[in-house]
């Protein structure tokens, strides 16, 4: 059958969109999804920004400038120790999961972008501006966020801000566009019909699959990228994570296999620096500066702590068993007995932003916060931070610095 001759050629026109799907119920249901996911993935999103402790020290804050935006940030706990490996967790695979439900929403209301006139009054050119930053702003921040799990980031600029500053306008919008549809929403959850609205086509084409199965297969689609996802944070789920690193390459085996972002090699450090030999720790605080050996430091009191490595990205791995002085006793040889202040950690490191970062007194103080000289049993490998590294519990992956060259305990 050849096609209509009349029929609209042009999405400005309400007949050109004809799939029988579209609706009020159909457009509730999957809005109601996002209204708690996108809350989740701000809140938790949120969440990790403080957990960069961003106002202690420039180093650790990479989104300058965020003035009243930073109102709500407080000092990040390090109890119980799982805390980030939760959070960032739960922000990395509900945001890929909930991609099918953002895209199907997408176009459950495109033709509402294409309707003209662009603005009827004042208050609908306002609820329309309000769409474009809910859609722009949801695009963007679900773009960004995938390409910076997937360690391939090619947006200009630093992905810190950008998608912090991006998530607060895509969120006003949001809880904007929230406000003034829900309660419609619910009452077309509640009574279940299709009443007389601009989603409904004038002249439907024939269904192939009711709105229930395409709810069905929207579902399929956000479980397969759980599955696909959840993965990254249980070793024995990490080989099912296909669309989520797992800490980069496979790690390998024994007391050193497991997870690694960032490599000796692409932080560039020199071996020559890291003998025992030529590497000291250089300590300063109140009474001075002491240097000590790798043998010194393994000389004085070892604790241990089992502690998970927590990213950015999402992935983390299980508790490993570390071995090392404890921050606070650091802290006690250069004066700083009782409550230990502040400390700034500087890395060996050459490439790779994080070279260096601090750490709060309360992450000094905990007794499980340590410079490990082992994990596992065995001596520290080049890429997990030989000769010493920070492990803190709670704290993003970045702020447990390896390669560590000098800690400078103080105010900041």
């Amino acid at each position: 059958m050849r096609d209509d001759p009349r029929a609209p050629r042009l999405p400005t026109s309400p007949g050109f969109w004809r799939s029988p799907l579209r609706g009020p119920w159909f457009t509730s249901v999957l809005g109601t999804v996002l209204l708690a996911g996108v809350t989740v993935l701000f809140v938790t999103g949120l969440v990790s920004y403080a957990a960069y402790n961003p106002d202690l020290s420039p180093v650790n804050d990479k989104t300058p400038d965020k003035g009243l935006l930073g109102f709500y940030l407080f000092a990040w706990p390090t109890g119980p120790h799982w805390l980030y490996r939760l959070t960032q967790g739960v922000h990395v695979t509900l945001g890929i999961t909930l991609i099918p439900v953002l895209l199907a929403k997408l176009w459950s209301v495109v033709p509402r972008l294409f309707a003209l006139p662009p603005a009827r009054s004042l208050a609908h050119g306002l609820e329309r501006i309000s769409l474009l930053l809910l859609v722009g702003g949801g695009l963007f921040e679900f773009v960004t966020g995938v390409l910076n799990v997937q360690l391939d980031y090619v947006f200009p600029g630093s992905f810190y801000p950008l998608h912090f500053y991006g998530a607060w306008v895509f969120f006003a919008a949001f809880a904007a566009h929230a406000v003034l549809k829900a309660p419609m929403a619910f009452r077309n959850l509640r009574h279940r019909r299709e009443e007389k609205d601009d989603l409904v086509a004038p002249r439907p084409a024939e269904p192939t699959v009711s709105r229930r199965g395409a709810l069905w297969f929207v579902g399929g689609g956000s479980a397969l990228l759980f599955a696909t996802t959840v993965g990254q944070t249980s070793d024995a789920l990490r080989r099912t994570a296909l669309l989520a690193p797992h800490g980069g390459a496979d790690p390998g085996s024994g007391p050193n296999g497991f997870q690694i972002n960032k490599t000796a090699a692409y932080a560039r450090i020199d071996p020559a620096e890291t003998g025992a030999d030529a590497w000291r720790l250089v300590v300063t605080g109140r009474t001075g500066t002491v240097r000590l050996s790798r043998a010194q430091l393994a000389g004085l009191p070892l604790h241990s702590s089992a502690l998970p490595i927590a990213c950015v990205e999402g992935w983390s791995t299980s508790d490993q068993w570390w071995r090392g002085v404890r921050l606070r006793d650091l802290a006690a040889l250069v004066g700083h007995d009782g409550d230990p202040p502040d400390v700034f950690v500087e890395s060996l490191q050459r490439q790779g932003a994080f070279r260096s970062a601090a750490l709060r007194a309360n992450q000094v103080a905990d007794p499980r916060s340590l410079l490990a000289l082992y994990v596992n049993g065995e001596d520290l490998s080049p890429d997990h931070g030989h000769p010493a590294r920070i492990i803190v519990p709670a704290a993003p992956g970045v702020l447990n610095t390896k390669w560590v060259a000098r800690m400078t305990f103080g105010d900041l």
